[in-house]
């Protein structure tokens, strides 16, 4: 649910906090004061696009946050645990921030975030509507998007459309075979001889680069041997060796240190020194003591380097490569034998074929069902809706060999009134009439969906009178399970919201600001006054909006 908005500095906004609660309500004002601001201030904390005309006039950058209780939403919180923007038990704050140079920031729960993400939050938490949706409405991937929403088979639709992709690659690969069948035969044959000679060589990556290093020791451990027996006669061994210098140094030292105390510090830093060159002493000791010539072993290494090589070589590609290489043949010799492998690619093929079908056939099922209950569902709205005798029914098309979206299409078809059959919605529904009619079909689809909250932007454009109280009192029955808030230009729609908020303008220091204010009881008549009467508010007008709000 959405909890609050805080803007700072948006578009002609220069401080706004909004407080939202449980149910309907509605948003109105005058044309031009900014109700548009609510919706685009919301899409942007959503992930939407940002500019920097968004920014007000003269300042650096405009901020948006918007605070969400997530409790009812176990699927959200798992999404943020997974991708560690997890909060406050119960909460979740997305935070938009616009800079006046075009750069834009995002936070979940004070977490820098992408706008992929917000995106993806926001699909848990908000559904906008605006006054053109209704277009969408015309088509048909819009149309079997909301059946397969209303019919709970969103994600069986998912797994219909991996089991096609999965059929139709499989299929497009064993006709690619078979078209090129000679081809890949000779391409095998190579394959297998190659796939022989690396096999029997047997390279890795980590015994190359071992044998590099061995063969580097052996190849030098003469130099080693006599090179180690040096410095252990520099460091400890004679007459003017490292160690014993240090040694004289350390007694002096000592003998200063009864002087001055100071001599202390320079005495550690010998006794240090000491300690060390002991270390390197023993190491040394102990390295010549394992150290030996092994012309045999290096005669066997550099036989294995060559054999490596020659390999590198004939295949051109560098030796720590071959063992990847032998992978990848591998894996195609094997792609290649299940073309003559008794048509090993033609059944798997087939087996993907049938898995579609299944899952296909019981998405079908759940359609068929879905699409007679909204018919039935969205018809008798239609009748409140001024449209009687109109009819609303979903069509299903089958498909000959089906689709990666299922094996019919979805056509919504809607007769206007009594004694015509129902055509496709495209083709005869009016502006009016597809205004209702799509009103009509979000307001049902949304009663079977999970999103908490649900905005509608000036969706009842073009409607009035006895009609207008219906929408209202469409969207008063949706706010009675879900959070939602309206924008609104229809009295009769306004007066059944259980809160009103209204966004007014003004001019400050020659600058135009706007803000949204909660109404009270006397204030909402006034402001329902204003959308029946106009410019001029009679007592009678008065009257008519108090009666509205009181009925």
């Amino acid at each position: 649910m959405l909890c609050s908005l805080s803007l700072r500095d948006f578009v002609i906004v220069d401080r706004l906090d909004l407080e939202f609660e449980r149910g309907f309500t509605v948003l109105t004002g005058e044309t031009g004061a900014g109700k548009s601001i609510l919706i685009d201030a919301l899409s942007l904390a959503l992930g939407a696009r940002g500019e920097s005309g968004m920014v007000r006039q003269g300042c650096e950058k405009a901020e948006i946050s918007v605070e969400f209780s997530i409790t009812d939403l176990p699927q959200l919180q798992t999404w943020l645990q997974e991708n560690e923007l997890a909060g406050d038990d119960g909460g979740c704050l997305m935070r938009r921030i616009l800079y006046s140079d075009g750069r834009s920031r995002a936070f979940i729960n004070g977490c820098t975030a992408t706008m992929q993400q917000l995106r993806e939050a926001g699909d848990f938490l908000v559904d906008i509507y605006s006054q053109h949706a209704h277009h969408s409405l015309l088509k048909s991937a819009t149309q079997r998007a909301l059946l397969d929403d209303f019919g709970g088979a969103a994600e069986l639709a998912v797994q219909v459309a991996a089991a096609h992709k999965q059929w139709r690659e499989l299929h497009d690969r064993r006709v690619e075979m078979e078209r090129h069948a000679t081809a890949y035969a000779e391409e095998l044959a190579e394959l297998r001889d190659q796939v022989r000679e690396l096999a029997q060589l047997n390279p890795s990556a980590e015994e190359w680069e071992g044998l590099q290093q061995e063969h580097s020791r052996l190849a030098h451990a003469a130099s080693l041997l006599s090179g180690g027996e040096e410095c252990r006669d520099l460091l400890a061994e004679n007459e003017v060796a490292a160690l014993r210098q240090l040694h004289a140094a350390q007694h002096k030292l000592q003998e200063l240190r009864e002087y001055d105390p100071a001599m202390q510090e320079a005495l550690d830093s010998i006794d240090s020194a000491v300690i060390q060159i002991e270390e390197a002493d023993r190491f040394l000791k102990k390295y010549l003591g394992r150290g030996e010539l092994d012309p045999e072993r290096l005669i066997e290494v550099e036989s294995r380097i060559q054999a490596i090589h020659g390999a590198a070589r004939k295949y051109r590609m560098r030796p720590e490569e071959l063992s990847e290489v032998l992978e990848k043949w591998r894996s195609r010799m094997a792609e290649l034998e299940g073309v003559g492998d008794d048509g090993a690619l033609a059944k798997a093929e087939a087996a993907a074929h049938v898995q579609y079908q299944s899952v296909a056939q019981e998405l079908s099922r759940l359609r068929a069902s879905a699409a007679s209950t909204l018919g039935t569902q969205v018809t008798a709205e239609m009748q409140r809706l001024s449209l009687s005798g109109g009819r609303f029914a979903v069509a299903l098309e089958p498909l000959d060999e089906g689709a990666a979206f299922g094996l019919e299409q979805v056509e919504f078809l809607v007769a206007g009134h009594a004694g015509v059959e129902p055509r496709p919605l495209s083709k005869v529904a009016s502006g009016g009439e597809l205004s209702r009619i799509s009103l009509a079909i979000r307001v049902i689809t949304a009663q079977q969906g999970e999103t908490p909250t649900m905005i509608f932007d000036e969706v009842d454009v073009g409607i009035g009178g006895g009609v207008a109280e219906v929408v209202g009192q469409l969207l008063k029955a949706l706010g009675a399970a879900r959070q939602v808030l309206v924008i609104t230009h229809l009295p009769q729609v306004a007066a059944q919201g259980a809160r009103h908020l209204r966004v007014s303008k003004s001019s400050v220091e020659g600058k135009t600001l706007s803000k949204i204010e909660a109404l009270g009881q006397g204030e909402r008549v006034e402001e329902v006054a204003r959308m029946l009467g106009g410019v001029e508010i009679t007592e009678t007008t008065r009257r008519h909006a108090a009666e509205m709000l009181a009925r």
